[in-house]
């Protein structure tokens, strides 16, 4: 009786520590998928967007709106990717004592680009958006950037690590 309990607590547990790393990436999955409907269109975000804007500066021109409208588009296209690639880095990672493994990295890194371009796909069915290649290299660029974060970050804390060996 004392085997089925510690077999279906390992169980349990086994099951709860993988959804701590495998369910956030799947969960960002449906949210870049929910930021790809026409409810976040550029027409959509602009109409909350531009009455802040103009609140903030009255002089601003609706050219000048569009742009700002438009970097910040750019901007959360980069983000949600960095932040995409981050969360599959973690989920390969699982909980692993080694910090960076290259391969856990191009395995995110894949699945970032692969999602980019299924992203950009979607977008072209909706009626409001409209699919661009160059939104897809936006989004790996995020993913691909924040990766190399991790790794200088990782090298660096290597090397202090290394150097306050040697003087030990």
């Amino acid at each position: 009786m004392s085997e089925n309990a510690d077999r279906s607590l390992r169980t349990t547990s086994s099951l709860s520590n993988k959804l701590f790393y495998w369910l956030p990436p799947l969960l960002w999955m449906a949210a870049i998928f929910w930021f790809s409907t026409d409810f976040f269109s550029a027409s959509h975000t602009s109409s909350i967007l531009g009455p802040v804007l103009r609140w903030l500066d009255p002089y601003l021109t609706e050219a000048q709106a569009q742009l700002i409208n438009f970097c910040i588009r750019k901007t959360a296209h980069f983000t949600e990717y960095a932040i995409f690639a981050l969360l599959w880095l973690r989920a390969f990672r699982s909980g692993s004592l080694a910090r960076w493994q290259f391969r856990w990295a191009l395995y995110s890194f894949l699945i970032v680009s692969v999602y980019a371009l299924l992203d950009e796909y979607h977008q072209s069915f909706t009626r409001l958006r409209s699919a661009s290649v160059y939104d897809s290299f936006i989004d790996m660029s995020g993913g691909l950037v924040a990766l190399l974060v991790v790794w200088l970050i990782n090298l660096r804390r290597a090397r202090q690590n290394s150097r306050s060996t040697r003087r030990d």
